[in-house]
């Protein structure tokens, strides 16, 4: 898995609106047989946030217990902690300059993530996005109150990361 951190602008000539982005992203996939699936960098936590939602989605898809038939979407699911495409899509990229980090997953042992993340980068401008999360953000998508907070002594990405992992509960 890599990550390529940047700025995703939407709307613009170069991608018009949110599909012709992903389309983008979709393409490069194919070319390099790997999954790419971009995220709002003030959602992600930290590398270890979207490491775990694709150990999680590939561990259910490999037991036949996918929530959806692609591989990225799957993976947006667990980043999210949700089990609707719909409000999982929040913590994707946007219309506008959305901070970005795009995860980058060998399908198999012929995908090329090192040559993907160099296509995905060309895609965005260059900028340090991942880490600066925003705490509000991520506790409000996350429900993260502060009597939770207040219980215990994790961090708010441990809180984040526990999300991630309980989908698969919520069966």
């Amino acid at each position: 898995m890599e990550l390529v951190e940047g700025v995703a602008t939407v709307g613009g000539e170069r991608f018009p609106d949110t599909d012709a982005f992903v389309d983008q992203l979709a393409d490069i996939g194919a070319e390099y047989a790997v999954t790419v699936q971009a995220f709002d960098a003030r959602y992600v936590v930290g590398e270890q946030h979207l490491a775990r939602a694709v150990t999680l989605a590939d561990r259910e898809r490999a037991r036949g217990n996918a929530i959806a038939r692609d591989r990225a979407v799957e993976i947006l699911l667990y980043a999210a902690g949700r089990r609707q495409i719909r409000r999982a899509l929040d913590i994707g990229v946007s219309e506008g300059e959305t901070p970005a980090v795009v995860l980058v997953a060998s399908d198999g042992p012929t995908g090329d993530e090192t040559r993907a993340s160099e296509a995905v980068a060309q895609l965005l401008a260059d900028q340090q996005t991942l880490g600066e999360y925003d705490p509000d953000r991520v506790r409000a998508f996350f429900d993260i109150g502060d009597p939770e907070l207040a219980a215990t002594d994790a961090t708010l990405a441990d809180l984040v990361l526990e999300r991630v992992a309980l989908l698969v509960v919520e069966r």
